[in-house]
Parts: C-alpha cells; sequence; structure tokens
C-alpha cells in the first residue's frame, strides 16, 4: 500500500483546495479518490470536502462556470479544462425515510460529523497537503487488511440506504477484500431491503461487481447477500449436481465459472455480456432438476428455461437491450454439441456470425473450468479449443456471407439476371453452393453456373 505522499491530487483540484484555504475555509480531498491513492490506483474523479457553505462557494467561484445542480444537497462544481470538480460543503444527512435517500442534509462546520456519515471506513478519509491524512475511523488499517467495515453501526449504515448493501459487495469483488464479520452479518440481515431500490441502481452495481478481479470469489462467499437483488440466487445455493461432472453445487459452480472467465483482449461490450452470460447461464437448474434411481442430478431443458429466465432477469433490471439479447443467445445453447464439419461452421457463421461463436467458446471455457477435474471434462476442453482454432481459420479464409462471394448483385443483373428478389435467391445459392465446396469462390465459374442454371 503507497504512503499518504503518494496522494497526488491533480492540479486542478489542488488549485481549488488552494482557494479555499486562502479564504479561510477548510478543504480537504476525500473518499474513494483517497483510498485508491493509498492502494496505489489512479482515482477516476477527485472529490472535495469543505467547510464552505454552497452559497460562499458559489461567491468565491463567481470568475467560473459553475454547476449547481446539487447545490441544495451542499454541492457546486467547477468547471476547469472540461472537467467538473465537485466540492461539497461538510454535512450530516437527516432520515431515510425510503431507505435509500436522506429526507434532507444538515450543514455542520466539522470535518469529523461529515466523515462519519460515511459509509464505509476506507471511503471516509480525507487528506489535505496541509493536514495530510485525516483518518478518524481506522479506514488506512481497514486497507491494509482488506477488510470492509462499516463506519459506526452497520446496522444503522444498511437501514438508512439499503444500496450500501451491494456496495459492500461490489467493493469486495473489485478491491479483493472481505466484509468485517459484523458488517456482513448486518447485511445478511438486512438484504431484502435491497428491493427498495431502483432496478438500475441494482444493475450498475451487480454489473460493477461482475468487473471485479475478486467477482468469483466474492460471490461465493456473499451470494446469500445477493438474493436481496437476485432472489433467484436462492434456490441455487446447495443445489446438489454433484457426479461425473460436478464437485459444486449451482452457485459454486457458477461463482467458479465467473472466477474463470478469461475476458482479455475482448471489447467492453463482449466483456460485459460474457460476464452476465456466466453469472445467468446455470440459473434455471433448480427449476429443472431431476434426481435419477441411482441419485444422480440432471437438468433436462436447462438452458432453454436458462434464457427465458435470464431475460426476465436482465428486463426486471432494465439492462440494455443488446446485454439481454446477448446474453440470452449464449445461455440458450451453452451446454449443446459445437458443429463438427467445416460446412456445418461455416452454416453457423452465416447464421450467427463469427462473434456469437468466440463469445460461446469463452463461456464453455469458463463453465468447463468450474467442473470436476477429470479426464473426460479436459477432453471437452480440448475440444472447444480446436473448434474456436478452426472456427478462427474459416472466419479469416471460408466464405459465409454473399458479401464474400467474388460476385456481387450489380455483376448478375449485369449478365442478365431481372433486378429483384430472383437477384438475392441467386446470390444466396450460390454461397450455399461455395460453402459445400460444389463451386470455388472465383467469379467467372459463379457466373457460369448461373448461365448454366438459367437454361
Amino acid at each position: 500500500m503507497n504512503t499518504t505522499t503518494d496522494i497526488r491530487p491533480p492540479e486542478q483540484a489542488r488549485a481549488l483546495l488552494g482557494k479555499l484555504r486562502r479564504a479561510g475555509y477548510e478543504a480537504y480531498i476525500v473518499g474513494g479518490c483517497v483510498r485508491d491513492s493509498l492502494l496505489g490506483r489512479t482515482p477516476d474523479d477527485w472529490d472535495i470536502c469543505t467547510s464552505a457553505r454552497p452559497e460562499e462557494m458559489e461567491a468565491l467561484f463567481a470568475g467560473y462556470r459553475l454547476l449547481l445542480k446539487g447545490k441544495k444537497h451542499g454541492t457546486v462544481a467547477v468547471v476547469l479544462d472540461g472537467h467538473s470538480w465537485e466540492m461539497t460543503t461538510f454535512r450530516q444527512d437527516g432520515q431515510y425515510t425510503d431507505g435509500r435517500h436522506p429526507d434532507c442534509v444538515r450543514f455542520v462546520p466539522c470535518l469529523r460529523e461529515d466523515l462519519a456519515r460515511r459509509d464505509f471506513t476506507v471511503n471516509a478519509m480525507a487528506w489535505s497537503p496541509e493536514d495530510g491524512l485525516v483518518d478518524l475511523f481506522g479506514g488506512q488499517q481497514d486497507l491494509q487488511a482488506g477488510i470492509l467495515r462499516c463506519v459506526g453501526d452497520p446496522e444503522a449504515r444498511f437501514e438508512e440506504d439499503a444500496l450500501r448493501i451491494l456496495r459492500a459487495v461490489r467493493f469486495a469483488a473489485q478491491l479483493g477484500f472481505r466484509l468485517d464479520p459484523a458488517t456482513a452479518a448486518a447485511a445478511r440481515q438486512a438484504r431484502l431491503t435491497v428491493r427498495c431500490v431502483s432496478a438500475e441502481r441494482i444493475f450498475t452495481e451487480l454489473d460493477r461487481l461482475l468487473a471485479g478481479f475478486a467477482a468469483g470469489t466474492v460471490l461465493a462467499q456473499y451470494g446469500d447477500i445477493l438474493t436481496g437483488a437476485l432472489p433467484e440466487i436462492a434456490s441455487c445455493i446447495g443445489c446438489g449436481q454433484q457426479g461425473r461432472w460436478h464437485c459444486y453445487d449451482v452457485w459454486e459452480h457458477t461463482s467458479a465459472a465467473v472466477g474463470a472467465l478469461d475476458t482479455d483482449g475482448l471489447d467492453a461490450r463482449s466483456a460485459r455480456v460474457l460476464r452476465w452470460a456466466v453469472l445467468l447461464h446455470d440459473m434455471a437448474k433448480p427449476l429443472c432438476r431431476t434426481v435419477d434411481e441411482a441419485g444422480a442430478a440432471h437438468f433436462p431443458g436447462h438452458n432453454q428455461r436458462g434464457a427465458r429466465l435470464a431475460r426476465q432477469i436482465l428486463q426486471r433490471l432494465r439492462a440494455p437491450v443488446y446485454l439481454t439479447d446477448g446474453v440470452c443467445a449464449l445461455v440458450a445453447v451453452h451446454d449443446g454439441p459445437l458443429p463438427e464439419t467445416d460446412l456445418a461452421i461455416l452454416e453457423q457463421l452465416h447464421q450467427r456470425g463469427p462473434l456469437f461463436w468466440q463469445r460461446l467458446c469463452r463461456l464453455k471455457l469458463a463453465d468447463l473450468a468450474a467442473h470436476t477435474n477429470n479426464d473426460a471434462v479436459a477432453q471437452r476442453c480440448r475440444e472447444v479449443r480446436d473448434f474456436a482454432r478452426r472456427m478462427e481459420y474459416l472466419a479469416r479464409t471460408g466464405c459465409y456471407t454473399v458479401s464474400g462471394l467474388a460476385l456481387t448483385g450489380s455483376d448478375l443483373i449485369a449478365a442478365g439476371l431481372t433486378p429483384g428478389p430472383l437477384v438475392g435467391n441467386t446470390l444466396e445459392w450460390l454461397l450455399q453452393a461455395v460453402m459445400q465446396g460444389t463451386l470455388p469462390n472465383r467469379k467467372e465459374e459463379l457466373l457460369q453456373a448461373v448461365r448454366s442454371r438459367s437454361v
């Protein structure tokens, strides 16, 4: 962990701190930017807290472009170099009648009171060039120990704002931390209150959790807490499937698969689709579970039922349409066979495109990594990797779209075909012949085949 000397706010943040201090106000960098700096990370934002009241900040920075949307809550933003820098008055929150937002805020003159209202000790530290680190609640010690602990009474913190329950688990996934026992117990006790949080905020927290490097471990540890946000998890916990292929229950398997997912080299959209697909791929297994005479569990139809359940969940969370469609398409076939012949691969590339198959291979490998470690599973992994290599090769070199043909619709019209559906149908016929290997993908041979067909 870095030392306090490694807290280095940008020039703009230092300038704002200095201007507030010279005017006689207290001013500090606060919250997540202090935490991340101590962890050696680059903060996304630099927040400032100050003893100055909103109207005093407005007067002090009158010559600047100001954003005053948050003024009633004590926040004034100054726009410098195209970026907004938020400054917020020391404050205490009033009652949280809705379990989510304070009914009012009260401005206070003391930094301690402001830090005391914050969620976790690691987020309740402040820093200034003059005073150095201000750590009144043991945040630095918890950072060193890798612990997330509520400031004060965890039951009170979660009763005030149920979103903090999800934030606790999300921070654990992003930072690789664990919840201290009292915080974890309070989160479990209050987990159902998460349902008062908007669907969009629940989605955002889960989305950021899944992107955390420790997501798999955290899901395994705190799945019961997350049932407040995703009730479907509850039936997965303890749902046995041990046998030739599996050594975990459904939730343990899901958590391990999330941890095993490889997103290296993927664009942000593909990585996001895959994270959610892995989380949801077996969510319907408890609904499909049967047990045979030998006591072995089976899950007939869990692919298709899982796709329907995934759509229900993602629509409930108001996820983006591209994400919902992408996840459901993968879940529907995640446990199915892969095409074996070159013709079958080309036909599937024609139908779904290479991106779908690239994603499906990664999903399958993550899924298999969370199976029993035996020869049968290892063989399946080899088959997926072999398929992926062949599919990538055919995607580069093969012809599986009309646009990949050596001629165009204009060439067919020039050769005498009547414009309209006949041109499109002929291109599809030629594509099938090229994929099947009965025609070479060369313009003259394709035109000759069309002339011969027309005779």
